[in-house]
């Protein structure tokens, strides 16, 4: 037996990319789902302004401008303090300025918790903080007592009072770091 002609037949689709086209739309929404819908610190990257706080007992002074707080390494943001072992002084009276700068921060730490909220990250990916230590701003504290030069404007009034004031390491032109002198 013959099949019955049929005069109305439909039309057979082809799949013109067998299929991929459905799978590439889906791929990118996806990604655009991915890219905005999630949050950006989904994969424990801490948010840049949350506070990080350690007890005395947790507390490292690297220098007059970096700490460590836990396992955390944190630079006060907007001082410079002389680095360790920057000698300062004449031939006659050279002294570590940086190790001086480092024995006021500790001084200033001594037995008080630290909290730190992170503004930023310097080149080596270390936080950035303005740390407060028994209710005091730790880097206005040493800018004013004269162991860090200001790098933000806000805190330029209090070194040019400690510099007039003759405080830490303006005390003697003569032993003041290099940089500073030129300063």
């Amino acid at each position: 037996m013959r099949e019955p002609r049929r005069i109305f037949k439909g039309r057979q689709f082809s799949p013109r990319f067998g299929g991929s086209g459905l799978g590439v739309a889906c791929a990118v929404v996806a990604a655009l789902f991915l890219g905005f819908g999630l949050p950006s610190n989904l994969f424990g990257s801490a948010p840049a302004d949350r506070p990080i706080t350690a007890e005395a007992a947790q507390i490292r002074v690297f220098d007059g401008e970096t700490l460590g707080l836990g396992d955390r390494i944190i630079r006060l943001s907007g001082i410079a303090a002389p680095a360790r072992g920057e000698a300062c002084g004449s031939d006659a009276a050279r002294a570590d300025c940086g190790a001086a700068a480092a024995a006021r921060l500790a001084a200033l730490l001594q037995g008080q918790d630290v909290t730190c909220r992170i503004e930023g990250y310097d080149g080596f990916r270390r936080g950035l903080g303005r740390c407060i230590a028994g209710g005091r701003d730790v880097n206005a504290a040493m800018v004013e007592q004269g162991f860090a030069l200001a790098s933000l404007s806000v805190l330029r009034p209090l070194e040019v009072a400690a510099r007039d004031g003759r405080q830490g390491l303006w005390a003697d032109a003569s032993l003041m770091p290099a940089e500073w002198r030129r300063r």
